[in-house]
């Protein structure tokens, strides 16, 4: 079986406290966004190594790290520890969002190989049950359990649903060749209460936005990354009515009026994408 990863950007993200545990409590609006990765799951056959419940192929974009630690294998593992019928799990993954940009697409990887696997074997898992065991995987991946806008706090992983519809829009994102590591984002954040929160700004017309809506991780990365921020002020020079960093970087992205090309607009390489909102 098949499905389609997407991707997320962030409205606002305000790191608001260091936790005891190390991480930091977060204020965010996820939005859904249609880059797509696409993931196939099939049952392994004798071909196989018998010692292996687990394998993935990874193409398109290369990902790194141990592919026995990718959180699509270590979804399969976490549910295979209560459902030890599932049979062993061959996964193709093909990367169509891009690493390392702050889009969410491992997260969104490991809650749709929840999804898939509780369709495929018939697990009987609620949309509830699905988001716990996501938010044992990492803090964004509660979101992609149902893909639909919403106010996150903690790490990310308590969620309510908000009320936004921006599918009169179209997004353009720019993905420099700069990646930035989410613990060195961190690790130069400082944890503050914005003077407005972020589920309260989006509520207002995205006119606003541009002066209320913070991604607290801009200041530091733009100060070791100048070129990022310089793709954000490109993009409100392109005619964007609001532009931000998605995450902890290194993708920006433009809410625009009108499609716009944005492979004119830079260097050949640097991932662009423009599409209309969901």
């Amino acid at each position: 079986m098949i499905t389609f990863p997407i991707a997320k950007i962030n409205l606002g993200l305000n790191v608001v406290g260091r936790r005891p545990d190390g991480y930091h409590n977060l204020e965010t609006v996820f939005y859904p966004v249609q880059i797509k990765d696409a993931l196939e799951l099939t049952m392994m056959n004798t071909r196989f190594p018998s010692d292996v419940d687990c394998d993935i192929k990874v193409t398109n974009l290369s990902v790194e790290g141990d592919e026995q630690r990718n959180l699509v294998v270590r979804a399969y593992q976490l549910l295979k520890q209560d459902f030890p019928q599932m049979p062993r799990i061959h996964a193709h993954l093909w990367k169509g969002i891009p690493t390392q940009a702050g889009m969410g697409g491992g997260s969104s990887d490991c809650a749709y190989t929840i999804r898939l696997l509780n369709e495929m074997f018939t697990l009987g898992l609620s949309d509830e049950q699905m988001i716990g065991y996501a938010a044992r995987l990492g803090a964004d991946c509660p979101f992609f359990i149902l893909s639909q806008p919403a106010y996150a706090e903690g790490i990310g992983e308590r969620l309510q649903p908000v009320s936004l519809d921006l599918s009169r829009y179209y997004i353009g994102v720019v993905r420099p060749d700069i990646p930035v590591p989410t613990r060195e984002a961190f690790a130069l954040v400082k944890p503050r209460k914005p003077a407005k929160c972020c589920r309260e700004v989006v509520s207002q017309p995205v006119g606003t936005w541009r002066d209320e809506l913070v991604n607290d991780f801009e200041q530091s990365v733009f100060a070791l990354h100048p070129e990022i921020g310089a793709i954000k002020q490109q993009l409100y020079d392109l005619g964007a009515v609001y532009a931000a960093m998605s995450g902890s970087g290194s993708a920006v992205f433009g809410l625009f009026c009108s499609p716009i090309d944005l492979a004119a607009h830079f260097d050949a390489g640097v991932f662009t994408y423009c599409d209309r909102l969901i």
